[in-house]
């Protein structure tokens, strides 16, 4: 008998974050298949017999393809061990979760999709930044920061560009030149706020802020590497705010 998969997502980075069902999940796991961006702190909630294999991707260094994780995940289930397959973020925000979803359906193996909380919105509000607020965004899109190259030209960037309140490009700091470029030619003005934040909700997160005319200048002065995602908008400059009325509380009390 084939045992069961969760694709579960395991928050951006704060341990705190992951969601009681996940936790639930990794409880009564027998091998977990787990990425790069997890906090290896979750799999402190596993038994002490469960498995745990590392499959992680960093950036031009890919521990094992994905076809392989799709296979192995399997190859495991059907020996009737309960399988958690532990995402950064949200499997289904670009996670290939449904990758691996599909995979599983095609074997016929039951499984399961435990959502998680996402970068794209935890990294900003971590750095003091709503993706969205009253009278400055009724509007947030989320992007990948690199799209395959076949793909690089069906971007619509001029509707990107001005059609939307915030822009969230996960994984964009390789490919930020070019992004930045593309929202200033189609229209984006070069003063719009972004931030970049690396390591979003973990003890060690950075956050860069600029607009956009100067902020590759500001990540290159610092080095500024993956893992990081970027958000463009005027809901950059209310951190700022944040911080201003943080302090005068914090001189008031």
């Amino acid at each position: 008998m084939n045992g069961k998969v969760y694709i579960t997502g395991a928050g951006p980075g704060d341990k705190g974050l992951i969601t009681v069902k996940a936790a639930e999940a990794l409880k009564i796991a027998d091998v977990v298949f787990y990425d790069y961006l997890v906090n290896i702190e979750l799999l402190d909630y596993c038994k002490d017999s469960c498995e745990s294999i590392y499959v992680g991707k960093k950036h031009k260094n890919h521990t094992c393809p994905q076809e392989d994780i799709n296979q192995m995940i399997v190859d495991y289930a059907k020996t009737g061990k309960t399988v958690v397959r532990l995402k950064g973020g949200d499997p289904y925000v670009f996670g290939r979760g449904s990758e691996e979803a599909i995979k599983l359906l095609e074997n016929g193996i039951e499984f399961e999709e435990i959502p998680g909380i996402t970068s794209g919105i935890a990294a900003p509000a971590y750095a003091g930044i709503p993706v969205t607020a009253r009278n400055v965004s009724s509007s947030v899109a989320f992007f990948t920061g690199h799209p395959p190259v076949s793909r690089e030209r069906d971007l619509q960037w001029d509707k990107i560009s001005t059609g939307i309140d915030t822009l969230v490009f996960y994984m964009g700091i390789t490919n930020a030149p070019n992004i930045i470029n593309n929202l200033m030619k189609h229209g984006r003005s070069k003063e719009t706020p972004v931030a970049l934040i690396r390591w979003g909700t973990c003890p060690e997160q950075e956050v860069v802020k600029g607009e956009l005319h100067n902020i590759i200048a500001k990540m290159e002065a610092l080095d500024f590497r993956p893992p990081a995602i970027m958000v463009v908008g005027e809901v950059v400059s209310i951190s700022d705010k944040l911080m201003a009325v943080a302090e005068d509380a914090q001189m008031a009390y």
